[in-house]
């Protein structure tokens, strides 16, 4: 055991030292809050733009419809052709220019400029050529316009979950989604990047021919364990530290930030929303958006990030460990790594089948399966699962690990020391049934 202590802190020291692991962990969230503050500023620019729309309305039938925003200005050509309103586009006197015909049979009108018009003016003005059309065509069957609108409300539905003890917790799909998902892709990105630094550090021991002076003092499956959860605790340091600085750029950046409240009425406006969302997006507060993440089961998320996050690393990287035994270079992991790849990505996809249906046959399956259940079940646990199943998927991963690691343990102990030579999957399945 002290052999095996003694491998994992060289592990841990040598990698927590290297100036790119202490560069990238420093610099990640720094870059990463960076990257999201100019894309939100260059959104904001892009928002503050007015802009002004030529119509050529030949049906003179817009001209009280589409009314101005905040960014958005029409002019209507009085006594033009299009091919006179098209010389004011190109002299850069208008952004747009919006042909109207006589008569809107086709359903499609003509909007056209110098540069690709943002989707959001093209949906204000579709919206309110829309509205026209619709109010005219109510009107000439003799129904008043006003009254449709009147008894054609928009509607929120606010999801609330009740317990077994008769309690109401305001929940939300969304919340639940946005977190599952989340947690599943950091453990499926953990599990690849560190699992291929395992299999690294093994080949370039090997290569360089110390795993020779290593293994004259230690077992091969000492090597192993040290290797693996050395570079374990190696991930949990930089993913809590990446939290820690996230959490501290996150209050930081409060104190930054705009008003938002302008920014949310140009997005309405641009967008064409109808009054009473207008007024549910402004009576929207903080509490609002963070009473249904705090109503979910933090703590079971918590406990089963960490669980499935250990387990599918220490899952995956025997098997990474073993590979790296079994060949001499990174060029010879390639016909090695699919099967074990195919899992990991099968999960990613999965989940986007159980974000539909996180109670389904598919969800269940996958999410029990050891080789995808690391990924899989942390969509479904932010929704809520039976106890017995999370028990029963956390029981086989343990299995599932204590066998690959038996099986990892038999191909590295022997792989380790042959050098000059391509292995097949022959060669691995006699190395596991070699005895001795």
């Amino acid at each position: 055991m002290n052999k095996i202590i003694l491998i994992i802190q060289r592990e841990y020291l040598a990698r927590v030292r290297n100036k790119t692991f202490i560069i990238l962990t420093l610099l990640a969230p720094v870059l990463m809050a960076g990257f999201i503050a100019v894309i939100v500023y260059l959104s904001t620019l892009e928002s503050d733009k007015s802009q002004t729309i030529l119509v050529n309305d030949h049906s003179n039938l817009f001209k009280e419809s589409l009314s101005d925003t905040k960014n958005i200005k029409f002019t209507f050509a009085d006594k033009l052709n299009d091919d006179m309103a098209k010389k004011l586009i190109t002299e850069g006197n208008y952004t747009a220019l919006l042909i109207i015909p006589d008569s809107i049979q086709t359903k499609r009108l003509n909007l056209i400029s110098e540069n690709q018009v943002n989707i959001g003016t093209k949906m204000y003005i579709t919206k309110q050529i829309e509205k026209k059309l619709r109010h005219d065509k109510l009107k000439s069957m003799g129904v008043d316009p006003d009254i449709i609108d009147e008894v054609n409300p928009e509607i929120s539905i606010r999801t609330i979950k009740i317990n077994k003890e008769g309690k109401e917790e305001i929940s939300s799909a969304e919340a639940a989604l946005g977190i599952g998902y989340i947690a599943s892709f950091l453990i499926y990105m953990f599990i690849f990047i560190y699992g291929a630094m395992v299999m690294r550090g093994v080949i370039e021991e090997k290569t360089n021919r110390v795993v020779e002076i290593i293994i004259s003092s230690v077992k091969p499956f000492q090597l192993m364990m040290g290797k693996i959860i050395g570079v374990a605790l190696v991930a949990f340091t930089q993913l809590a530290l990446w939290i820690t600085f996230g959490i501290i750029i996150m209050f930081a950046a409060q104190s930054f930030m705009g008003d938002t409240a302008n920014v949310q009425e140009q997005m309405i406006q641009t967008q064409g929303m109808s009054p009473e969302v207008q007024a549910a997006m402004n009576n929207t507060t903080f509490n609002d958006i963070m009473t249904p993440i705090l109503n979910l089961p933090i703590a079971l998320i918590l406990f089963s990030f960490v669980f499935y996050f250990i387990g599918g690393y220490l899952l995956y990287s025997s098997l990474f460990a073993a590979i790296g035994g079994a060949v001499d270079n990174e060029t010879d992991t390639q016909q090695f790594m699919l099967p074990i790849t195919i899992p990991l990505i099968l999960s990613l996809i999965v989940a986007q089948t159980v974000m539909q249906n996180p109670e389904g046959p598919v969800a269940f399956w996958f999410s029990v399966i050891p080789f995808t259940s690391p990924v899989v079940m942390m969509m479904r646990v932010a929704y809520g699962v039976p106890e017995w199943e999370l028990i029963l998927s956390m029981l086989l991963l343990v299995l599932a690990f204590i066998g690959t690691t038996w099986l990892a343990a038999k191909i590295y102990r022997i792989g380790i020391l042959i050098y000059g030579k391509k292995f097949s999957y022959k060669d691995l399945w006699m190395w596991l049934k070699f005895k001795g």
